[in-house]
């Protein structure tokens, strides 16, 4: 097996705008590839599914016998290529196996099932019919050829907000993706490392400013998007601003226009939000002295209503949305919510849609970027990757 130790470790398929990831490790005498599924919509706190797509392991001649798992008729010959540093490709020599009797209609019920736990009779909505029948076609291409490229645990430091790593979320008609949650100074960023055809696989999702906490308003206002929308838009106004003014260039509209009257502030320390005291939640109970309570406006569409009902700080971040075919990308304004050390939400102001977010207790080994240099060169190539 010593010829196959630099697959080790996790990686993302080329599946174009999909993505994957895949933790290759070894278990007993064999090698095993297993790609790791989100639970099933919108089951977000439930753990991933694992389903193993090849396995290398001794035969008895002492040498390395690489099979395909793809398909219902068992392991069948594969091989695996490594042919640069940190990716590798492998290739069924049997795709025969991969075929249901059936024909690709009851492959693609059985997917379906399987990967998304939904039946034809699930599915209503004719874009959300569009978004699966698109992904199965895609990914029947790559049934016999795959590239695989290496990627790394985000590394931690003492002062993280929270523990980094990778997270399921909720990103509407899309069903559930997973995103790494990463640090870099008084920035943290939340990478796709599975997307869909309008935000790809690789691209930043989130990007949440960390010298902008927000205090929450009373659960009376924060149920209006309107006063929601007001906070976070201030903050976005008063960025741009300041960066205006650091650039030299003169705010031409500033003696014109008022600044907001807002009580309280939108942008106040964590410190200053704890002094001020608990804050009473929905039924009237208080909440400990570091949680603020937290509701969603009335208007904001959630995928899963079984959201906390308060969280320990708010930032001002912004989310990458694009058109199909990751057309018109741009980054618009919203909230990031931190409720706990294994979960997180993002109110996407301009969609008014809410995203939560769950960690995934999985451990991974062989997983550490060699330097916080090499991570930070990753991230960037990923983004190339399906650009």
């Amino acid at each position: 097996l010593h010829q196959y130790r630099d697959i080790l470790g996790l990686w993302q398929p080329d599946l174009g705008p999909y993505g994957g990831l895949l933790n290759v490790v070894v278990d007993g005498l064999f090698i095993i590839g297993w790609m790791y599924l989100p639970p099933h919509d919108p089951h977000v706190d439930e753990p991933m599914r694992l389903k193993p797509v090849f396995r290398i392991h001794l035969m008895e001649k002492k040498t390395a016998t690489v099979e395909c798992m793809y398909g219902p008729k068992g392991p069948h010959n594969g091989q695996i290529q490594m042919a640069k540093k940190n990716e590798f490709c492998t290739n069924c020599l049997q795709t025969d196996y991969h075929r249901m009797s059936g024909g690709r209609q009851e492959e693609f019920r059985t997917w379906l099932r399987d990967d998304l736990g939904r039946t034809l009779d699930d599915i209503f909505h004719e874009h959300m019919q569009e978004l699966i029948l698109m992904k199965f076609i895609y990914i029947c291409q790559y049934d016999n050829c795959l590239t695989y490229r290496r990627i790394y645990h985000p590394p931690s430091r003492p002062d993280d907000l929270v523990k980094p790593g990778f997270f399921k979320g909720t990103y509407g008609s899309h069903g559930l993706e997973i995103v790494m949650l990463s640090f870099h100074g008084m920035t943290a960023k939340a990478t796709k490392i599975t997307g869909d055809p309008n935000v790809p696989a690789g691209q930043p999702t989130l990007e949440v400013d960390l010298t902008r906490p927000m205090r929450l308003p009373s659960i009376e206002q924060l149920r209006n998007f309107s006063e929601l929308s007001r906070l976070v838009l201030d903050i976005r106004d008063l960025i741009s601003r300041e960066q205006r003014l650091a650039g030299g260039v003169e705010d031409a509209g500033s003696s014109s226009r008022a600044e907001p009257a807002q009580a309280p502030s939108p942008v106040a320390s964590v410190e200053e939000s704890a002094a001020n005291g608990p804050d009473a939640s929905e039924n009237g109970e208080q909440q400990p002295q570091d949680l603020q309570a937290f509701v969603l406006p009335e208007e904001v569409m959630a995928r899963n209503g079984e959201y906390p009902r308060s969280c320990r700080v708010c930032f001002y971040g912004t989310g990458l949305i694009a058109g199909h075919g990751f057309s018109s990308p741009e980054r618009t304004p919203g909230l990031f919510i931190l409720f706990d050390d294994n979960r997180f939400g993002f109110i996407w102001l301009e969609l008014k849609s809410f995203s939560l977010y769950s960690r995934m207790k999985d451990k991974f080994q062989n997983s550490q970027p060699p330097s916080p240099e090499a991570f930070d060169e990753m991230l960037r190539a990923m983004q190339l990757w399906t650009t």
